[in-house]
């Protein structure tokens, strides 16, 4: 049995369900690449796919760079069928471009408003199909509920997830004005470990670290209040600090980091300026920035011409390239094949 194929028999089960158990993509859960790279001072890379048409680019970085990779649907509740068009269109470009490495897919993150019953039965239906879909890694957004109403959420909402053993995400309430930041994960984590909901990464804002340069000390408070709960910590909607402060993140302990950066401009600038104003002006009426509303609205756009993908490719392979080597994935591709296929009943 070669090595591909090992790393093959530890696809989570709903993967499997979804791209077929003939499939060659290594599609996996992100806990299993923890796991192998639990001593590499790596943080796992998550790059949003804001247009399909950067896939190929993004997919032939890590295959430059022989690292793992996470691509993220910013809204994969968008309609009913948003998440399981991204699934197949990220393994269609995969089995195409033959690839090899390590790959693991985010939903989200999805931002959680409301905890009433009206707002938790469709969004827990919702994660249901994003389950379905193949997803490995589920982000949910709490920052605007408090802490308790957090928990309450959670305990509704989590079951999609750990039922099927995948990997949870959040992003912490707000603290609140005066508090030391980490109350709000000190007590969401010990909600969550008495309703004994698994938490495996907790997410912190680029912004939440401070405006021009990271709060290094927050941050590595934030890894080791974490790993009390079995967690690691990401740093996400990184825009400012691409790519000189992502070496920062790695040292500091962060094992996740997801990667906003130039992206959004790539996807933006690769339609004609009016389709470009259209999307900016739906995008300030709707508060989401103009790349995660282009990821809805992208199959009712014209479609683009093969020079615009062409250079769409080009550039965001570049830009991915510079993002995977400044945190430290060069060569995490192999290296936790090679782990895997070794420790497969670990």
């Amino acid at each position: 049995m070669s090595v591909l194929d090992k790393v093959l028999s530890l696809r989570p089960g709903n993967t499997v369900a979804r791209v077929g158990a003939g499939s060659r993509i290594p599609l996996l859960n992100p806990r299993e690449l923890l796991r192998a790279l639990e001593r590499a001072p790596v943080a796992l890379p998550c790059l949003p796919v804001q247009a399909k048409g950067a896939l190929p680019g993004l997919l032939r970085a890590a295959r430059a760079e022989d690292a793992v990779l996470g691509l993220a649907c910013p809204h994969p509740l968008a309609d009913r069928g948003a998440a399981e068009r991204f699934v197949a269109a990220v393994h269609e470009a995969a089995v195409e471009a033959e690839h090899s490495r390590p790959l693991f897919l985010q939903a989200g993150p999805v931002r959680i408003s409301r905890v009433d019953g009206d707002a938790l039965g469709p969004l827990q239906e919702g994660l249901f199909r994003v389950v379905d879909a193949g997803f490995t890694l589920v982000s949910l957004d709490l920052s605007r509920l408090d802490s308790y109403a957090a928990v309450e959420a959670l305990n509704v909402l989590a079951g999609p997830v750990s039922e099927r053993e995948l990997s949870l995400e959040l992003t912490a309430p707000a603290s609140s004005s005066g508090a030391d930041p980490l109350d709000a994960y000190r007590t969401l984590l010990e909600g969550l470990r008495q309703w004994k909901v698994p938490v495996r990464f907790v997410r912190v804002t680029e912004a939440a670290l401070g405006e021009s340069e990271p709060d290094v000390a927050l941050l590595r408070r934030l890894v080791d209040l974490a790993s009390d709960y079995d967690a690691v910590v990401t740093v996400g909607e990184v825009v400012a600090g691409v790519p000189h402060a992502l070496p920062t993140y790695v040292a500091a302990g962060v094992r996740k980091v997801d990667c906003v950066g130039a992206f959004e401009r790539l996807a933006m600038g690769a339609w004609p300026p009016e389709t470009r104003a259209s999307v900016e002006e739906k995008s300030a009426a709707a508060g989401l920035p103009p790349g995660e509303l282009l990821s809805v609205l992208e199959e009712q756009l014209p479609p683009l011409t093969q020079v615009a993908r062409d250079r769409l490719e080009a550039l965001s392979f570049a830009e991915a390239a510079e993002v995977l080597s400044a945190l430290g994935a060069t060569r995490s591709g192999g290296t936790s094949m090679r782990f895997l296929a070794q420790n497969r009943g670990d």
